[in-house]
């Protein structure tokens, strides 16, 4: 997906959030917008906003130094995760109909995309998790997904947030027939997952993790690893997570897989033909 002018005040008020968590030096966050500026005059050459977002994320660490300026934010976002877990164990076995558990189980993991935007008191945080938890989604291509379910021996879930981690497991509980492969960024970007955050989110021992070896907050095949790509495409079944996934996704051929995600902006929310923070889960394949 193209890289619209939206995204780039998106991108740069991302890069300020993470100069601003590595340093606090005025001077070395000055130097970092000021390179940031400059890229963004170039944004034509990249072909999405994870893409671009990489790019700027690369310029924090460069003059910095520091590998995971969202270190201490994901910790957080983990742990207000696991703190709710319990609760939501609940919901799904005992407020949810047995019959409708999958559609709950895949509501569950995309609800937890809101882990990132947790503020305030565990209170406000679970009355907005409840709040969002009980919306349907505006997409939901579930009867596909039951019918490929039918076939497959395996999945291949593409993880987005720390945090939302912890709200995959309901899902990957359901699934538990299948052979499960959860794939994670190469190296921190933004407050994506890592290989790190998935050991702190108490993953069941089954559960094979990998890195795809991005280093971009959506996954580009291109810069995947020669493993990651052959995986990508032998899965019997993928899901991916987050609008960041989707933006760099949406335009692969070659194999159908289901987008799981919370749509956050005006220009995803109007390619998939829903409205802003409306949920999805869509079949995709070109």
């Amino acid at each position: 997906m193209e890289v619209f002018l939206d995204c780039l005040p998106c991108v740069l008020r991302q890069v300020l959030e993470a100069s601003r968590l590595a340093t606090d030096r005025f001077e070395v966050q000055e130097a970092i917008m000021e390179e940031a500026t400059a890229l963004l005059t170039e944004y034509r050459k990249f072909r999405n906003a994870p893409e671009l977002g990489g790019r700027m994320h690369q310029l924090v660490k460069k003059h910095t130094g520091v590998h995971d300026p969202y270190r201490q934010v994901k910790a957080e976002n983990i742990r207000d995760a696991l703190r709710v877990y319990p609760f939501l164990e609940r919901y799904l076995s005992e407020q949810v109909d047995p019959s409708d558990r999958l559609y709950w189980a895949l509501k569950i993991a995309a609800t937890g995309n809101i882990i990132d935007a947790a503020v305030g008191s565990e209170a406000d945080f679970m009355k907005n998790l409840e709040a969002e938890l009980v919306k349907p989604f505006a997409v939901c291509d579930l009867t596909r997904f039951q019918e490929e379910l039918e076939r497959a021996e395996n999945l291949l879930i593409i993880g987005d947030n720390a945090g939302e981690t912890v709200f995959d497991r309901l899902l990957m509980d359901y699934l538990s027939d299948l052979e499960i492969t959860y794939a994670v960024r190469g190296e921190p970007v933004i407050n994506d997952a890592t290989v790190d955050d998935v050991r702190a989110s108490g993953f069941d021992p089954r559960i094979k993790v990998v890195s795809t070896g991005t280093t971009t907050p959506g996954l580009i095949l291109e810069e995947c690893t020669e493993e990651f790509v052959t995986l990508f495409y032998q899965a019997d079944l993928v899901i991916s997570k987050g609008q960041g996934n989707y933006e760099a996704l949406m335009e692969e051929e070659g194999r159908g897989l289901f987008f799981l995600l919370k749509a956050k902006c005006l220009q995803v929310a109007e390619i998939l033909g829903v409205q802003v923070n409306n949920y999805v889960f869509k079949w995709h394949c070109r």
